[in-house]
């Protein structure tokens, strides 16, 4: 087979979706040395960065191109579908849900077999919780999209079984083809460990400071307003002073949880830190007493097992995909009760046999989700589809 990976979903700033993408194909390339892949990128800089990361440079049968579109552009969608015939590819992969509509076309007979990642459906389940987001203003083309993608797909990818439940329902996926949508567990990043010199020993130090530690984005369902009046809880009724560290990039559409936080006089008290490489943010994980996510809806949550790998306590918001991710090895609270997110956040920081316990369970936890196992079974994926290929098949 000659499979092509949409590698224009891995931007300057390395997200989840482009942790993913990056992962899942260095992890491929050191499964598969037979099938040849073509990876395609928006710019030559992201190419060259992404080969060296991905540790490429020998594995012959991996391509890169460059292609002159971005992942919505018109243009794109109309000649896409060329480059793939050109390029004589079997399967074509995307990350994330965005697919040259055109080179799938829903009465199917494409030669060209198809598999979409989609993450979640946040816009869809939620619109008022992203208000700002294109997506949401323009919501009936967005549904309209996903519901096309949902059709012409092979193979949807869903990254939990909370969110495969979510694409079969909103997508409108028959009963009879619900075998197209596939779950394949996202994976931990060998980077991510616990601190090699040890953590501070729990209540030796009662004046030390405590760190919780949230990453990710600034919109709406990522619940940042109700985690900061949690935390001010936290901050009066804590016997030691405590800091929270907010990681990700600044997003100016929603400064709401800078202003709830400049209102309850918490501006020495929360660090702003922005985006953070990689190296940084292991750190982070590393030297933060707990870590939290108090989203009110996630795809896979991989904050929860980042910390984890790195030994670091979690609390998370009493949700479905967070239980079903986390298992037994976080503490869960309702986080729009504030008063009760504040007291589950003291109890992993304070409870010393609680902390020890959450470190070790997270920690098997974590292994479960493995990026060899990620790209497995995508690579499996690929397989049966290569299998049905259909035998001179009207091209698209």
């Amino acid at each position: 087979m000659r499979i092509a990976l949409d590698a224009r979903w891995i931007f300057p700033e390395i997200s989840g979706i482009g942790a993913h993408t990056r992962e899942l194909i260095r992890h491929l390339a050191q499964l598969d040395g037979d099938n040849p892949y073509v990876l395609y990128f928006r710019t030559a800089g992201l190419r060259d960065r992404t080969w060296k990361e991905a540790g490429l440079a020998d594995k012959h049968n991996f391509t890169p191109a460059v292609v002159p579109w971005g992942l919505f552009s018109p243009v794109g969608q109309l000649l896409m579908p060329r480059r793939l015939r050109a390029d004589r590819i079997d399967v074509f992969h995307s990350t994330n849900y965005m697919i040259p509509l055109l080179a799938f076309p829903k009465r199917g007979g494409h030669r060209i077999r198809c598999v979409a990642t989609i993450h979640d459906l946040i816009p869809l389940l939620f619109p008022a919780a992203t208000p700002r987001a294109l997506k949401t203003r323009l919501f009936p083309l967005y549904r309209r999209l996903m519901r096309e993608i949902g059709a012409r797909a092979d193979r949807i990818v869903a990254v939990s079984e909370t969110s495969r439940a979510d694409i079969l329902r909103c997508l409108r996926i028959p009963a009879g083809a619900a075998d197209r949508v596939r779950v394949i567990y996202n994976g931990v990043s060998e980077c991510f460990g616990p601190p090699a010199g040890g953590r501070p020993a729990d209540g030796t130090a009662p004046a030390r400071q405590r760190i919780v530690l949230y990453v990710g984005r600034g919109d709406p369902y990522k619940n940042l307003v109700p985690l900061i009046e949690a935390f001010d809880v936290l901050r009066r009724r804590a016997p030691f002073p405590v800091l929270l560290r907010i990681v990700g990039s600044p997003d100016p559409r929603y400064p709401e949880p800078r202003e709830r936080a400049r209102q309850l006089g918490l501006d020495s008290f929360v660090a702003w830190s922005g985006y953070l490489e990689t190296a940084a943010l292991v750190k982070a994980y590393q030297e933060a007493d707990v870590a939290v996510l108090p989203s009110r809806y996630e795809g896979f949550g991989f904050p929860a097992v980042d910390a984890m790998a790195c030994e670091t306590p979690v609390v998370c918001n009493d949700i479905s995909v967070l239980r079903e991710v986390a298992g037994d090895a976080a503490l869960f609270a309702d986080a729009d009760d504030r008063t009760a997110f504040a007291a589950a956040l003291q109890s992993a920081l304070q409870d010393s046999p609680l902390r020890a316990t959450l470190a070790a369970r997270g920690r098997v936890r974590a292994r479960a989700f493995t990026w060899e196992q990620t790209a497995r079974q995508t690579l499996d994926l690929y397989r049966e589809l290569g299998a049905q290929a259909p035998a001179g098949g009207k091209d698209s």
